[in-house]
């Protein structure tokens, strides 16, 4: 027994994943027990099923690991019921369970495995073909183990929340929260890597500004709720309007800012190119939208997009340049 202990001390120290905990404690059950195989189960008591996460197999007897049963049928059901984790009788004592008839079950071992809470997530077993002798202390290091299982499934539950909300946050930094767009921080990365690539690879980067007009007035018109519905609806628009590569993202109040690779050098227009998407993304905002409990007719943005080459520098003037052509349309559609 000592060695035992020795050994589930060093897989303590070293064990970083479940399967790195479980595998060596099955090997342990199974030279402590002399049973064919040795098992860790996960159960699903919503949907009254108990699968085999981790099995050792060492006889005839063959547990797969993967395999799903209904949890009613279970040995383990059973033994829990009755409060008796360990017999040598399967056939006399639990005659009506199919699973074990087939497997001709004939001396089985399990001890539970909780949760904090006391409530039921697995099942620590052994079980054999042979009738077997069960030592006294069995039931007992049995629990043991189940226990410290427990403990590090909760461990590693408690990790991927905390894996979870950290990545929740992460999105949360760089997502708009009216529109769900990228937000400024994104679209600056994006258009950072854009012109990282572009460098590499020898084409242009279309960058464009949006920004929408008479936006004051939808405001004053139809209140904050009516403007903030409009920022949605264009968001929703300028999304399915975009290419695969390209990336749509809000700046703050009503100011968008495209990103997208343009044309390889030498091998097209490259303002021409800049021309095409400032049409389609001026054509894709003017028509019909419906809020604040109507149809309102919106005549659109303006929108400046600029070709830069690879050897562009710097994020801000990218941005400036796109900006100072979204003015002169702005002008020019104001004149109009």
């Amino acid at each position: 027994m000592d060695r035992i202990l020795k050994q589930l001390s060093s897989s303590l120290n070293t064990a970083e994943t479940i399967d790195q905990l479980v595998r060596p404690m099955l090997s342990m059950l199974g030279t402590i027990t002399g049973m064919e195989s040795t098992y860790l189960t996960g159960i699903d008591l919503e949907q009254h099923t108990q699968r085999i996460r981790f099995a050792r197999n060492s006889g005839t007897l063959q547990i797969a690991e993967g395999m799903e049963v209904p949890w009613a049928d279970t040995l383990c059901k059973r033994a829990l019921e009755m409060g008796q984790l360990a017999c040598d009788a399967v056939p006399a004592l639990w005659a009506d369970s199919a699973a074990a008839a087939q497997l001709q079950i004939q001396t089985y071992v399990s001890a539970p495995i909780n949760n904090g809470d006391g409530e039921l997530m697995g099942t620590l077993c052994a079980a054999s073909t042979s009738k077997l002798a069960i030592a006294p202390n069995v039931e007992v290091l049995f629990q043991l183990f189940a226990n410290i299982v427990g403990n590090f499934i909760e461990r590693e539950v408690l990790v991927e929340k905390l894996q979870a909300a950290n990545d929740q946050l992460a999105a949360h930094a760089l997502t708009d929260l009216l529109t769900g767009l990228p937000n400024r921080r994104a679209m600056f990365a994006e258009l950072e890597h854009m012109l990282a690539l572009a460098s590499r690879s020898r084409i242009h980067v279309l960058v464009g500004v949006i920004d929408l007009d008479g936006f004051k007035d939808i405001n004053d018109r139809y209140g904050h709720q009516g403007g903030d519905d409009l920022l949605r609806a264009i968001a929703l628009r300028l999304q399915a309007g975009m290419r695969s590569a390209d990336l749509i993202g809000r700046m703050g109040g009503d100011e968008f800012l495209f990103v997208g690779p343009g044309p390889t050098v030498g091998e097209a227009d490259a303002d021409a190119a800049a021309w095409h998407m400032q049409q389609r993304l001026s054509a894709l905002l003017v028509g019909h939208y419906e809020f604040a409990g109507q149809t309102v007719s919106y005549g659109g943005a303006s929108v400046g997009v600029a070709a830069l080459p690879p050897d562009h520098v710097g994020i801000e003037a990218a941005i400036h340049q796109a900006d100072a052509l979204m003015y002169q349309v702005k002008h020019s559609r104001k004149l109009r």
